[in-house]
């Protein structure tokens, strides 16, 4: 679990193709002082577990559902990357519950400069509108988000100088992609809803 505070900008240090899956390492001083084998860290809103760690960077291995269902099949050496420690039970709930689960990628559709922020529109993969909400929270690329106006096929964030300073979001552009997770709370209202209708 994770709350969407990115620690660290990081950025990838290898990428081995393995047919139906990949080994990413990743470069990241911070989120590496005190990584174990099996611990988990986000790359960009992904959840990724760690097979080996040294030298300031750990190595994780990514099957192929996750390469079909985020960005991370994309990524290249030196490409910047979001990263994330798992929350203990004493980090503070800065964002919201995260969970690492990436349920589709969307593409930056346009940026809207302000004089200390920016509005940032990005698209909504099909089926994904009803989970997202005005002023309800969305993580994109591992960085929890409020959002200031959605459609069925999009929405709209604002990005504070810290955002676009410290996370991927500051650098991408129109037509670039990011990792998308809808609030977990609102699929499970949607199950139990539905459930409760069957009885």
């Amino acid at each position: 679990m994770f709350t969407g505070i990115v620690e660290e900008l990081g950025s990838v240090a290898g990428v081995v193709d393995l047919g139906d899956a990949a080994r990413l390492t990743v470069r990241g001083p911070l989120v590496t002082q005190d990584v174990g084998h099996g611990d988990s860290i986000a790359v960009n809103g992904v959840c990724l577990t760690v097979v080996e760690a040294g030298d300031d960077q750990f190595t994780a291995d990514v099957m192929k559902e996750t390469l079909d269902r985020s960005s991370l099949g994309r990524l290249a050496v030196d490409d910047p990357v979001n990263l994330e420690r798992a929350a203990t039970l004493s980090t503070r709930l800065g964002g919201h519950l995260v969970q690492g689960h990436v349920d589709g990628v969307g593409a930056i559709v346009s940026r809207t400069p302000g004089e200390q922020w920016e509005i940032v529109t990005v698209s909504l993969p099909p089926g994904l509108a009803r989970y997202v909400v005005e002023k309800g929270s969305i993580t994109v690329d591992g960085v929890s988000l409020t959002v200031t106006s959605v459609s069925d096929h999009d929405f709209s964030v604002s990005l504070i100088p810290t955002t676009l300073k410290l996370t991927t979001l500051g650098s991408k552009g129109v037509g670039d992609l990011v990792n998308l997770e809808v609030d977990v709370i609102a699929k499970y209202v949607e199950k139990l809803v539905a459930t409760g209708e069957r009885a």
